[in-house]
């Protein structure tokens, strides 16, 4: 059957990259616009009152009291957007797409060497899950001030 048009694509994207990249684009959204607009919320009342009676701006509000204590809060939502995505990208190869799957839905069945191909698979995304975790939180100390953290 037929996904779109007849000719098995996707209605505007087509099976393959495109659908890939902006299926995982729109997924990662919600979890980093999320966890800012959270961050922004929880910084203390008091604080920006403060700054916008010491003359600050909206602008230099945001960029110099808010963002820095929404910081822990706005890069926790990358990190978690990054790993749900690395686990996810592994399924773009099975629409014909760039994907971490490769090694996984790419394995022939019947062959001796599916298992080790599909353990290889999983064990390089499971890999890179961990290094990019590894990653973010060395940013997380490095950008956060022991006070935030």
């Amino acid at each position: 059957m037929a996904l779109g048009g007849g000719d098995d694509q996707l209605p505007g994207l087509g099976l393959g990259a495109k659908s890939v990249i902006v299926a995982l684009s729109m997924y990662g959204l919600l979890p980093i616009v999320r966890n800012t607009i959270v961050g922004l919320r929880e910084v203390d009342p008091a604080i920006v009152e403060s700054a916008q009676g010491m003359g600050m701006g909206r602008a230099t509000r945001l960029w110099r009291i808010e963002l820095p204590l929404a910081w822990p809060v706005v890069i926790t939502g990358v990190r978690v957007a990054t790993l749900l995505l690395i686990g996810i990208a592994a399924i773009g190869a099975y629409i014909n797409g760039p994907g971490l799957g490769e090694p996984i839905f790419g394995a022939n069945v019947g062959s001796a060497a599916a298992l080790n191909q599909v353990l290889s698979g999983t064990l390089g995304v499971i890999v890179l899950a961990v290094l990019f975790d590894l990653v973010y939180v060395a940013i997380f100390r490095i950008t956060t001030s022991k006070g935030l953290r």
